[in-house]
């Protein structure tokens, strides 16, 4: 047998391992829904599993086996060298379940659906954004200005592009071009639902963010931590640290929320929503941990829905202040306090009424209740 035949069969035999090797891990995703209602959102498989089931993660289409529609989906780093998880954007009905399948081949491009950006050119505004809704924080260059605020701002959508690096370059957000605006009063408020210590019967606010880092950023979703320096609550001194994750496709964020306490390590604490001079509408169910606001009519822009979900257990109480509402809680010491706060405009079409936009909170606690159930089999 001359070199050139056994070059030959040595080619044929990388081929067929090559096949096999994939076609051994040609494992199927199945995807189980818990609940009674549809659920379109992010899924997670850790990236070792996924790795020992398929071999790899990168040239790769992911398929429904039913209607043959590919699944878009993200690399997860969580801030870290390797990529932590794969995460799947899935549509699943109703008590039932899909199927997926991983196929060997190039995937269609995953169009961005998720954003964020430190705003240098705005003093120093943070802001992030996914495909129904955008936020934004303060950053140190606002302190001291007449402009300036507290908490968390929200920007009204009705366009499922991303418009983030449009509207500040444009300068003109506070009108609507179409797309949506900023119209959404904070002043010296926690905002759309952002979280401070309480004592004294008040809010005991920070200075803005000093430090932030982009831990993932689409396109699916997005995650970044903001860092605050110290400040004095009553007898002790805390900072923060506060990790957002956006979703594609989801009004309300995640906030895992880290203080550092000295003395006893406990801290009472308030997530604020701002209050308007006209009455709106309230959802308040302590033991669920959902709070909900239906703001009144601001003019001719239209009307916000802001909604706060506690992931675990319920509030401790609520309180208003003439300024904003309060959702009551306690921190504890470099332990990680998590909620989900967002908001919605009557005006993007999605949720128009009260009674909707308070519908979409408590199914929002049912699914987080009750996950979707992922196996490979």
């Amino acid at each position: 047998m001359d070199r050139t035949t056994n070059l030959g069969y040595l080619l044929l035999a990388c081929i067929l391992f090559a096949s096999c090797g994939f076609n051994q891990r040609d494992h199927q995703i199945v995807i189980s829904n818990p609940t009674d209602q549809e659920r379109q959102e992010l899924v997670a498989i850790r990236h070792a599993e996924w790795l020992a089931s398929f071999g790899r993660d990168t040239m790769v289409r992911i398929v429904d086996v039913a209607s043959g529609n590919e699944i878009p989906y993200q690399l997860e780093t969580q801030g870290m060298a390797e990529t932590q998880q794969v995460l799947l954007a899935v549509t699943v009905p109703a008590s039932g379940s899909i199927t997926l399948a991983v196929e060997q081949s190039a995937p269609a491009p995953v169009a961005a659906r998720a954003y964020a950006r430190y705003v240098p050119e705005r003093y120093d505004d943070f802001a992030w954004e996914n495909d129904v809704v955008a936020f934004r924080m303060y950053g140190k260059a606002l302190e001291g200005r007449p402009d300036d605020a507290q908490g968390l701002d929200i920007w009204s959508k009705r366009t499922t592009d991303l418009v983030v690096d449009k509207w500040y370059a444009q300068g003109d957000y506070h009108t609507d071009h179409g797309e949506g605006m900023d119209y959404y009063w904070v002043g010296m408020t926690l905002g759309a639902g952002d979280i401070a210590p309480f004592a004294d019967d008040t809010v005991v606010f920070s200075k803005h963010y000093r430090h932030y880092e982009i831990v993932d950023n689409g396109p699916l979703r997005t995650s970044f931590k903001l860092t605050y320096e110290p400040w004095q609550v009553g007898t002790k001194t805390v900072s923060v640290t506060k990790q957002f994750t956006l979703d594609a496709g989801s009004q309300l964020n995640r906030v895992d929320v880290t203080y550092s306490i000295d003395g006893d390590g406990k801290l009472p604490v308030a997530i604020g929503v701002a209050r308007r001079k006209q009455p709106g509408e309230l959802l308040q169910e302590e033991k669920e941990g959902i709070f909900g606001y239906w703001e009144p009519e601001i003019g001719h822009h239209g009307i916000t829905g802001v909604g706060v979900i506690l992931e675990k257990g319920g509030f401790s109480g609520f309180g208003e202040l003439s300024n904003q509402f309060l959702a009551f809680a306690e921190a504890t010491k470099d332990t990680s306090l998590t909620y989900y706060v967002g908001g919605a405009w009557n005006k993007a079409g999605n949720y128009t009424s009260a009674e909707a936009w308070f519908a979409y909170l408590r199914a929002f606690r049912k699914r987080l209740a009750s996950p979707l159930i992922v196996k490979i089999n």
